[in-house]
C-alpha cells in the first residue's frame, strides 16, 4: 500500500524517521480537523453537544465509569463533567449509582435511552455519509475501507492522556 506524506509517497515496508513521523502526524492532525467538521455537519440536531455525545459513546464502549475518569478521557474539568452528567441524567441518558467496591464513589452508566439516542444519531450520520461516499470513486471507497483498521488502531493507541491546555502553553 502506498501512503502520500507531503510530496513523497511511502510504501508499507518503508520505515519512518522522526521527521517523517512528525510530517505524518501533522498531516493526520490536519485531516482529523477536517473530518471533525464533516462529523459535525453529519450529526443530527439533538440537543447534545459533541462532548455529551462523546461521553455517551465512551460509556457505551467502556462501560460504567467514575466521573473523574470520564473527565480525563473527554478532556474536561471534573466540575464540567459533573454538570454534564447531571444534565444527561435529567434527560434519562445516564444513571449514577454507588460503586459496589466503594460506596463513596459514583459510577456513571449509560441507560437504554442513552444507547437508543446514540444508535439514532449514528444511523442518521451513516445515512448522510453514504450520500457523500457515493460521490467518491470506487478506488477512493476501497482506500477508505482499507484504512478503517488503521483508524481503529490509531484511536486505540492512545495509552497516556493527551496534553492538557496548561501543558501546551
Amino acid at each position: 500500500m502506498e501512503i502520500s506524506v507531503g510530496s513523497s509517497v511511502r510504501t508499507a515496508g518503508d520505515t519512518f524517521d522522526a521527521r517523517s513521523e512528525r510530517a505524518l502526524a501533522a498531516g493526520v492532525a490536519a485531516r482529523i480537523e477536517r473530518l471533525i467538521g464533516l462529523f459535525r455537519s453529519l450529526s443530527p440536531p439533538s440537543g447534545l453537544s459533541l462532548t455529551a455525545a462523546a461521553t455517551l459513546a465512551t460509556l457505551e464502549r467502556s462501560g460504567p465509569s467514575r466521573l473523574t475518569s470520564l473527565a480525563v478521557r473527554e478532556g474536561v474539568t471534573q466540575p464540567a463533567m459533573t454538570q454534564l452528567i447531571a444534565r444527561l441524567q435529567e434527560s434519562g441518558l445516564v444513571s449514577r449509582t454507588a460503586d459496589p467496591a466503594d460506596g463513596r464513589v459514583v459510577q456513571v452508566r449509560l441507560t437504554d435511552e442513552g444507547r437508543a439516542m446514540l444508535a439514532r444519531r449514528r444511523a442518521v450520520r451513516a445515512e448522510r455519509l453514504a450520500e457523500i461516499l457515493a460521490r467518491l470513486s470506487p478506488q477512493e471507497q476501497a482506500a477508505l475501507s482499507a484504512a478503517l483498521p488503521v483508524m481503529d488502531a490509531l484511536a486505540n493507541a492512545q495509552q497516556a492522556p493527551l496534553p492538557t491546555k496548561e501543558s501546551i502553553r
